[in-house]
């Protein structure tokens, strides 16, 4: 018997790739079991009303989930993954196009045994990658997307193709993720992203990034995280330049968190964040202020050794339009000249 996605108490043998994951009731999207049918409506004229034709394709679907996924029965077709072994089926899988393509390229055995290699795919977790096989079968998969395991379902749903739903649903777990406690996190995933550096007044979202495994969904996840670094925190913290002065004084903690983040943030997020103008923290010169406090903290952190010195800049006369009078430069450090006297 192979391995159910949805979890039990108790833990069975590792089966269809996953470890103490066991067989349960199916739940539709309605919360209805197994042994029960989202179709029924309420009575009309003492009848209740039935699609006997969409109820019989939700069997079917159920049937495929249930036998085919989890318990790999009359499976035709081997994947290894990872030093797991999935017993699937050659026509569900050629949904995906990564598969298809797969299957129609490795040597044709009895059973097909198919390999994928996710080496260099680290966003691509086990997790992930057995929720998006479960979705070419079922859509109950979606009930497994937690804020946990979002990204590598999106990862994998990106790789294996066909599962727009899929990833949408991923991206927008992904998207409300993105919180106070979680941002350190995004924040290192998106610097391990490909991206071109900024200068100037630009920012990391102006200039698409070169492809990765999430496609699109590359570009939108460092729009959020810009977007909630800049807008989201800095109003969740209770900073704005709308605060009153006993609102500033009680927004000291959230002011120090803040600064605590921007301290770890690489360097080309933090220049194009402080000078954005939708990070509105108070004057350009309470601005000017905050980049060079949190530059003191970086020197201790993130800048300490790297051989490039960060300095801030507020700019006299008005702003240019939709610009900023704080400028946030790097420069390398000059390395010291040694003279050598040659020997008289």
């Amino acid at each position: 018997m192979n391995t159910a996605l949805s979890p039990q108490p108790s833990a069975p043998p590792s089966v269809n790739g996953h470890a103490g994951l066991a067989n349960g009731p199916y739940h539709d999207s309605n919360g209805d079991s197994a042994g029960s049918t989202s179709f029924d409506t309420q009575p009309m004229n003492g009848y209740s009303q039935q699609n006997p034709f969409q109820a019989h394709n939700d069997e079917i679907i159920r049937h495929l989930y249930h036998s085919g996924f989890q318990s790999g029965n009359y499976a035709d077709t081997f994947l290894h993954v990872g030093g797991h072994v999935y017993r699937l089926h050659a026509i569900i899988l050629s949904r995906s196009p990564y598969l298809a393509h797969l299957m129609s390229t490795s040597p044709q055995t009895t059973p097909h045994a198919i390999y994928v290699n996710l080496e260099h795919e680290p966003e691509v977790t086990q997790e992930g990658f057995a929720i998006a096989l479960g979705y070419l079968y079922s859509s109950v998969s979606l009930d497994l997307i937690r804020p946990e395991n979002a990204r590598g379902v999106l990862a994998a749903g990106c790789l294996l193709g066909g599962m727009d739903d899929l990833c949408s649903y991923a991206y927008e777990v992904c998207r409300q993720s993105i919180t106070v406690d979680t941002i350190n996190d995004w924040v290192s995933f998106v610097d391990t992203m490909p991206s071109p550096s900024v200068s100037g007044v630009s920012t990391p979202v102006d200039i698409p990034p070169p492809a990765s495994i999430f496609g699109l969904y590359a570009q939108r996840l460092r729009e959020d995280v810009f977007n909630f670094l800049v807008v989201t925190l800095p109003n969740t913290l209770g900073i704005s330049a709308t605060s009153s002065p006993t609102q500033a004084d009680q927004s000291k903690t959230g002011r120090d968190t803040l600064l605590h983040i921007f301290s770890r943030v690489p360097f080309d997020l933090f220049k194009a964040a402080v000078e954005a103008p939708q990070f509105q923290i108070g004057s350009d010169q309470a601005r000017f202020k905050f980049a060079k406090e949190a530059i003191d903290l970086r020197k201790r952190g993130v800048a300490r050794g790297s051989g490039a010195e960060e300095t801030v800049v507020l700019a006299f006369g008005a702003s240019p339009a939709g610009g900023s009078t704080v400028h946030v430069t790097r420069k390398m450090r000059k390395r010291p000249l040694w003279k050598v006297n040659s020997p008289s």
